[in-house]
C-alpha cells in the first residue's frame, strides 16, 4: 500500500489546481454543447469521416468519465484525504491532460484542425506516460483501495477513450484535407488504426493490471463496428474482432496472471 502523509502547501495548491481543471473541462464540455456554440465533439467527429467513424452514442461515455474525474478531483481537496504517492505523481499530469481536453472541446467547436491533433495526442501522452512508469505501483494496489478507485480508474478510464479517440482524429482530418499517403487505400490506414490500438490497450493492460483502461477502448471499438457495417464492413468486423480481442485480454491480463508477479521496475522514485 502507498504510503499516506499529510498534503503540504504546496501540495494543497495542487488540488485545487487539479479541482479547477477538471470543473473547466466540464465546464466547457457541457458549455458550448448547452449553448449550441459550434460543433460539438461527435459532429466533429463527423466531419470528412469517410476513413474511419465511431458512431454518435459511444460519446455518451464522457458522461462517466467526466463524473469519475469529478470524483477523483472532489476527493483530493477533503481535509481528510492524505497526499498518496498516486496522487502526487499524477496531479499535474492530471492538469495538463484536463486542461488540454477542455482546450480540444472549443477547438472542436470552431473547426480548429490541427489544434484538435496536438491537444488530443498531448493529452492521451501525458496521461498513458506516468501510468506506465507507475505500473509496479498501480499494480501492488488493492483492488478497492482509494487509489485504484479515485486515481487510477478516472484517470486510465480518461486515457483509454483517447486511445480510440486520438487516431480517429487524426484520420478525420486527414481525410479531409486530402493529406493521407497516396500509397494505400483509405481503408488500410484505419485497419492500422484499428490494430494500433488494440495492441496498445493490450500492452498498457499487462503492465497496469486494471480494466479502467481497456474498457473505453473495447467501447470506442464496437463504435467503429457500429458506424461502419453499412459502408466498410471489413472495418467494421476488424473493429469488432479487436474490441472483443481487447476485453477478453484485458480480462485475462487484470485477473489471470498471478498478482505475485509484481514487479519493482515500473516505479520511478519522485
Amino acid at each position: 500500500m502507498s504510503s499516506i502523509v499529510r498534503p503540504t502547501p504546496a501540495q494543497k495548491t495542487r488540488r485545487l489546481v487539479v479541482l479547477a481543471a477538471t470543473l473547466f473541462a466540464i465546464a466547457v464540455n457541457y458549455g458550448i454543447n448547452a449553448l449550441g456554440w459550434g460543433q460539438s465533439p461527435a459532429e466533429f467527429s463527423r466531419d470528412s469521416d469517410e476513413n474511419l467513424r465511431v458512431a454518435t452514442y459511444a460519446f455518451s461515455i464522457w458522461g462517466p468519465i467526466f463524473l469519475g474525474l469529478l470524483i477523483y478531483a472532489v476527493r483530493q481537496v477533503l481535509p481528510q484525504t492524505g497526499e498518496s504517492d498516486l496522487i502526487r505523481r499524477m496531479g499535474w499530469p492530471s492538469v495538463l491532460a484536463l486542461l488540454a481536453i477542455g482546450w480540444w472541446t472549443a477547438a472542436a467547436a470552431v473547426d480548429a484542425e490541427v489544434v484538435t491533433i496536438v491537444l488530443i495526442f498531448g493529452a492521451l501522452s501525458v496521461l498513458l506516460i506516468p501510468l506506465i512508469r507507475n505500473a509496479g505501483l498501480i499494480r501492488r494496489l488493492g483492488r478497492f483501495e482509494r487509489d485504484r478507485m479515485t486515481v487510477v480508474w478516472p484517470l486510465a478510464a480518461l486515457a483509454g477513450w483517447l486511445t480510440v479517440a486520438s487516431p480517429v482524429n487524426l484520420l478525420t482530418v486527414a481525410t479531409g484535407n486530402g493529406d493521407l499517403p497516396a500509397g494505400a487505400p483509405a481503408v488500410v490506414w484505419s485497419l492500422l488504426a484499428v490494430a494500433g490500438v488494440t495492441l496498445l490497450a493490450l500492452w498498457v493492460t499487462e503492465r497496469t493490471r486494471t480494466l479502467a483502461y481497456p474498457l473505453p477502448v473495447s467501447w470506442g471499438l464496437v463504435g467503429v463496428f457500429v458506424a461502419e457495417q453499412e459502408r466498410n464492413p471489413t472495418l467494421a468486423f476488424a473493429a469488432l474482432a479487436a474490441a472483443g480481442l481487447v476485453l477478453v485480454g484485458a480480462v485475462i491480463l487484470a485477473f489471470g496472471l498471478k498478482r505475485g508477479v509484481e514487479r519493482d521496475d515500473a516505479t520511478v522514485p519522485g
